[in-house]
């Protein structure tokens, strides 16, 4: 291991254990620092220069990656020199490294009907199909994100109508499930015939039980009922979540209770939504979630 690589494992412990970040954004983070020491050959600590993150920003920004996943690579370096800083490791400033301009990022939104013929997609009444409309009803009854999604238990109380998710950064939050997602999770229980521990299981092509449900499989499920639902649109399991943000605010919701619902821990994540003002959370989803349906 070299000096460097040392350094950026005791960061990327530092985010894990002192900044209890998920394994997933430590892998994320260390899949990044890793891409730019090996691309600039950077060995040591006086081998991290701004020659090199210039000719490392380049490169990125000649290639095909998104710009805004060029801002995570910059984002993970800046804030490893922070690290350095804060164990005075003498380094480059991490306010020298800039993050590029991003467009506003742009929503898709779907229309009710569009939405409704949508969550109507899974028709049949067999295991699959009372899986399937259970996924796409919590998603947008809750705003859940994939991965939150993924790993529910069945044994939630859903006739409470609400219940707790361990989301981001192990930040807890209420989310409240409506009356069609409440039926259509009924259902499907209805149907289970596994002990297993998951609320969504993956199937076999006989409608055997096999394990946890995972995040491609949903993601691949969301797109095919798009497809059998006739839409132009092509909504992703994170495109739900975007429809229920936006159902709640266009119906009256406060930007301050969506922010709570969502889990964001700034507002201004929220903000590619729109500005309103703020209510009990209770009662903003049941006062104003799926109105349109």
């Amino acid at each position: 291991m070299t000096e460097i690589e040392g350094l950026v494992k005791d960061y990327l412990d530092y985010l894990e254990v002192e900044k209890n970040h998920s394994p997933r954004t430590r892998a994320n983070y260390e899949r990044y620092l890793a891409r730019f020491l090996k691309e600039e050959g950077v060995r040591t600590l006086t081998g991290l220069t701004m020659g090199a993150i210039t000719s490392f920003r380049k490169k990125l920004n000649r290639s095909e990656i998104k710009k805004s996943t060029q801002s995570y690579y910059l984002i993970a370096l800046r804030n490893f020199l922070r690290f350095l800083a804060k164990q005075d490791i003498k380094s480059i400033a991490p306010e020298k490294i800039e993050l590029p301009r991003l467009p506003p990022r742009q929503i898709e939104i779907l229309e009710p009907a569009d939405l409704e013929r949508l969550l109507e997609a899974p028709a049949g009444d067999d295991i699959r199909s009372l899986r399937d409309r259970a996924i796409l009803e919590l998603l947008f009854s809750t705003g859940l994100r994939l991965s939150e999604l993924c790993n529910l238990s069945r044994y939630l109380p859903f006739d409470r109508r609400e219940f707790t998710v361990r989301g981001k950064g192990e930040k807890l939050r209420v989310v409240f499930v409506s009356d069609a997602a409440a039926a259509a999770l009924k259902r499907y229980q209805g149907k289970r015939t596994d002990t297993l521990e998951y609320l969504f299981v993956s199937l076999t092509k006989q409608g055997k039980t096999i394990g946890k449900i995972t995040p491609r499989a949903v993601e691949r499920l969301v797109d095919h009922y798009c497809r059998k639902a006739g839409l132009t649109k092509r909504i992703s399991p994170h495109g739900l979540r975007h429809l229920f943000a936006t159902d709640l605010l266009r119906n009256g919701a406060d930007l301050r209770s969506v922010q709570e619902l969502l889990g964001h821990s700034n507002v201004s994540t929220t903000q590619i939504y729109t500005h309103v003002t703020n209510r009990e959370l209770r009662d903003v989803h049941q006062r104003f979630h799926g109105k349109e349906r």
